[in-house]
C-alpha cells in the first residue's frame, strides 16, 4: 500500500476556514476572476466590494493562454489580463497588497503549471504564494508524477490546498482528492469546458457529495454550469457547502468592458443578484 500523502497544515489566520462564515442553510459562495481583467489596478475595490458583500472566496486566476478545460469567454479574459501584464509576480504583489485589509473574503489562488510554474522550484513557488498571503492554492494542469512532492511541498510551507474531481469520477479518485485537500474540495459538475450547462443531475451530484463527506470533513464547493442564484439553492438542498460561479461573472465583466462601463461596478451588480434570497 502507498504511503498516506501528508495534509497540509492551515496558513496562519485568525479566521475561520473556508466558508464557515455562510449563513445558515444557504451554501457559501465561491466566484472566479482572472486576475488583471478588470486591470489589477482596480484588485483592492473588486475584493472591497467581494468582503462587503459577504463572498466567501475569490478563486482567483493568474492567467494563461489556450486553456483546454475554459470556454470562450473566460479564454478571452485570460487575454485581456495577459495583455495587461497579470504575471504570476504582479498577482502576487497584487494579492500582498489586499489581503490584510480583508475580513471574511479569502483568496484562493489558481496557477497553471506549464505557464507559471514549471521553470520554478516547487518548495519557492509554494512559498511565494503563501508569503504573498493566498489562503490556498489550486494547481491546474499538475503533471500526476509532481502530486506527491506538490503536497508535501505544500504541507511543509503551510499553504492549504484545493483539490479537485468529477460528479463521474471514480472512488480512487475522489478519495485522493479528499486526503490531499487542506482548504476545499471543488467538485466539478461535469466534464467540458466552463460555461457550459451541467450534465449532472442533483442524484448524481448528491451522490457525488456523499462519497465525499465520507473521506473528508472539510467543505465541498460545486461549480461548472452554476449561473444564478436559484442554482446555487439548488445545490444547497443537495448538500452542498458552497457553489463556485465562473462564466457567469467574467461575462458580465466582459460585457461592461465593451459597454463602456464601469466593470466593477456591473460585477458588484451580479454578486447582488446572486446573493438574492430565492423565492
Amino acid at each position: 500500500m502507498p504511503e498516506p500523502l501528508p495534509v497540509a497544515a492551515p496558513y496562519p489566520d485568525a479566521r475561520p476556514g473556508f466558508f464557515a462564515g455562510r449563513d445558515p442553510g444557504r451554501p457559501g459562495l465561491a466566484v472566479f476572476v482572472n486576475a488583471g481583467d478588470p486591470p489589477l489596478a482596480r484588485l483592492p475595490e473588486l475584493v472591497a466590494m467581494l468582503d462587503e458583500q459577504g463572498v466567501d472566496c475569490l478563486e482567483l486566476a493568474v492567467p494563461f493562454p489556450h486553456s483546454a478545460t475554459d470556454g470562450p469567454v473566460i479564454r478571452r479574459s485570460a487575454d485581456r489580463a495577459l495583455a495587461g501584464g497579470a504575471t504570476l509576480a504582479a498577482v502576487l504583489d497584487a494579492v500582498a497588497a489586499v489581503r490584510p485589509g480583508l475580513r471574511r473574503l479569502r483568496i484562493a489562488l489558481l496557477a497553471d503549471w506549464s505557464h507559471s510554474v514549471k521553470d520554478s522550484d516547487l518548495g519557492d513557488f509554494h512559498r511565494s504564494v503563501a508569503d504573498a498571503g493566498c489562503d490556498a492554492l489550486l494547481l491546474h494542469g499538475l503533471p500526476p508524477r509532481l502530486r506527491a512532492a506538490h503536497v508535501e511541498s505544500a504541507h511543509e510551507t503551510g499553504l492549504p490546498l484545493v483539490t479537485t474531481c468529477y460528479a463521474v469520477s471514480g472512488p480512487q479518485t475522489v478519495s485522493a482528492a479528499a486526503r490531499q485537500a487542506s482548504a476545499y474540495v471543488y467538485l466539478v459538475a461535469h466534464y467540458g469546458r466552463s460555461g457550459t450547462s451541467a450534465t449532472a443531475g442533483p442524484d448524481q451530484l448528491a451522490a457525488a457529495l456523499a462519497a465525499l463527506r465520507a473521506e473528508t470533513a472539510l467543505p465541498v464547493a460545486v461549480g461548472f454550469g452554476v449561473r444564478t442564484g436559484a442554482d446555487i439553492a439548488a445545490l444547497g438542498r443537495i448538500g452542498a457547502d458552497a457553489a463556485v460561479v465562473g462564466s457567469a461573472g467574467v461575462a458580465r465583466i466582459e460585457q461592461a468592458i465593451h459597454e463602456g462601463r464601469d466593470p466593477v461596478e456591473e460585477f458588484a451588480s451580479f454578486v447582488r443578484e446572486l446573493r438574492r434570497p430565492s423565492v
